[in-house]
């Protein structure tokens, strides 16, 4: 027979959540100092590219859309197995090596989002979309507030060499400043021996401003600003 909660149970739990609502306004209002307020502006630190929606390509209907590990993290490990992507990802091995890069960002502070590119809904491409000031890389370069950065893969080799990666880099880049309209340049920072990923960025728009000593590669910085979106 189905029980329910006795009357001063109902009661008490009423008094409780009475309490606890008036505890969070207390926290709120003790939270909301004038030194606090900018930084809510700050708070959504991307927003969701799963939001952005589609853009049109020559090669067809492109999209981002933030990883699931439980549905995507096998697709991802045998991407990150393939030897030209494992040479300067170097995340080859069992899927607990691609479960830990994922997770490093899906529980960290939301400055970068992890994403299949899927061309016509087939998912064919990783990227990375983060915050290029608030990254350790801005200790690199002159970061600006809201630089958007992008780290990307396509995953299979069928798709590689045939000027696709210029196509979707252009595609990403123009979403990134669609829908981010406080970001004036989209940054990048391949591998300066990656040669076909460093002219990929130069065909799509970037500019090559400067070579980086990073901790673990040397890197073209590409850049790509709004103000010459355009011209380009």
């Amino acid at each position: 027979m189905p029980t329910t909660d006795a009357p001063a149970d109902s009661a008490r739990s009423a008094t409780d959540a009475t309490d606890a609502a008036r505890a969070l306004d207390d926290t709120v209002e003790l939270r909301l100092t004038a030194e606090l307020l900018p930084l809510l502006a700050e708070a959504d630190l991307l927003g969701s590219p799963a939001t952005w929606g589609s853009t049109d390509t020559p090669a067809g209907a492109f999209r981002l859309e933030p990883v699931r590990p439980g549905r995507d993290l096998g697709l991802l490990t045998g991407w990150m197995n393939d030897p030209e992507v494992a040479a300067y990802w170097e995340l080859a091995g069992p899927a607990a090596v691609t479960a830990a890069h994922l997770r490093a960002q899906l529980d960290g502070d939301g400055h970068s989002i992890p994403c299949l590119g899927l061309l016509d809904g087939t998912p064919m491409s990783y990227w990375e979309i983060y915050r290029a000031d608030l990254d350790p890389l801005s200790h690199h370069y002159p970061a600006r507030p809201h630089d958007t950065g992008i780290h990307l893969l396509i995953g299979d080799g069928t798709n590689r060499g045939r000027g696709l990666g210029t196509t979707l880099l252009r595609a990403v880049a123009g979403l990134v400043l669609d829908n981010r309209p406080r970001c004036t340049r989209v940054i990048a920072e391949p591998d300066i021996r990656n040669t076909p990923s460093v002219s990929a960025f130069l065909s799509s728009g970037f500019r090559c401003y400067a070579e980086l000593d990073l901790p673990e590669k040397r890197a073209a910085l590409m850049i790509r600003e709004r103000a010459l979106r355009n011209l380009l």
